[in-house]
């Protein structure tokens, strides 16, 4: 079967990565420019085991993924949302409007990291949120939440050639709703947190949204559409994004945990969310802004 691999970054070249397919048994194609001077594919037959490391040393700063040929362009998106498709963390900031971000940030590191259980890193920070109000939630939306660099880009293309994209997440409705429709992506999930006369209680709506959780809505939105998983594209930064990256067609770890970068088929390590569609073959006249 044929193999793809893709190579995008800082002006990449492809005389070593021809060298290194050569030399481990292969026979290269001529290099296809997705985007002159950023991304390349090269064909190559038969499949070669283990290269990647070597290929990874050759092209330091650069992000690679080799591939089958078949169903690279996928016809579903599910994403992680905080520090995937937004620079920050929600939670986070929130708690900074208590003073609390360090204490906070620690626990929300250790749970994406996946050294302590989910669903109890949650409760025990969104009972220390208690008593902000919904005014507050719209203020580090309005003020923090930036979009990640070619995140924009990546939701409008894929919807643009008829994929379907949905934003999941471990964090808050509140603001997937909002980032969801900022980027334009199909729909949404998150955790729903609970407030009475405006202000956070200090509890969050069961069942809580975790690993388990997104990989039920992959299952879901796959079925749905009457998709293979091969079909499907599922990208995050955690722990709790593990199942979702090993379940789909192509698993992406973006600026991941060590965790996560393990688990995940591809990473993207350097390079913005453009990277995802050069994994998929888009040419950058083919990219909607």
């Amino acid at each position: 079967m044929t193999q793809i691999l893709t190579i995008a970054g800082p002006a990449p070249q492809p005389i070593a990565a021809i060298a290194l397919l050569t030399a481990a048994g292969a026979r290269p194609g001529t290099p296809d420019w997705l985007s002159p001077g950023e991304a390349f594919d090269i064909a190559f037959e038969p499949a070669v085991e283990g290269l990647e490391p070597a290929l990874r040393a050759a092209y330091p700063g650069c992000d690679l993924v080799v591939q089958p040929a078949t169903h690279r362009r996928k016809k579903l998106l599910v994403t992680d949302m905080d520090s995937t498709v937004i620079t920050v963390e929600c939670i986070d900031e929130m708690a900074d409007l208590l003073g609390l971000k360090p204490k906070i940030a620690a626990i929300t590191e250790r749970a994406m990291r996946g050294e302590i259980d989910f669903a109890v890193a949650l409760r025990e920070r969104v009972a220390l949120l208690a008593g902000l109000s919904l005014g507050d939630l719209q203020r580090v939306y309005d003020q923090r939440v930036v979009p990640m660099p070619g995140a924009r880009r990546l939701v409008r293309t894929m919807r643009r050639h008829g994929a379907h994209t949905a934003l999941v997440s471990g964090g808050f409705d509140f603001f997937t709703g909002r980032v969801a429709a900022a980027l334009g992506f199909d729909e949404h999930r998150g955790n729903r947190l609970i407030d009475r006369g405006g202000r956070l209680t200090g509890e969050v709506a069961e069942p809580i949204q975790g690993a388990e959780a997104k990989l039920a809505i992959l299952t879901e939105l796959t079925g749905r559409l009457g998709l293979g998983r091969e079909n499907t594209l599922a990208m995050g930064d955690g722990a709790n994004d593990i199942p979702m990256l090993e379940a789909a067609g192509l698993g992406i770890a973006f600026r991941a945990k060590p965790k996560a970068a393990r688990a995940a088929r591809a990473r993207i390590d350097f390079g913005d969310l453009t990277v995802a569609l050069y994994f998929q073959g888009y040419r950058r006249d083919e990219l909607v802004e």
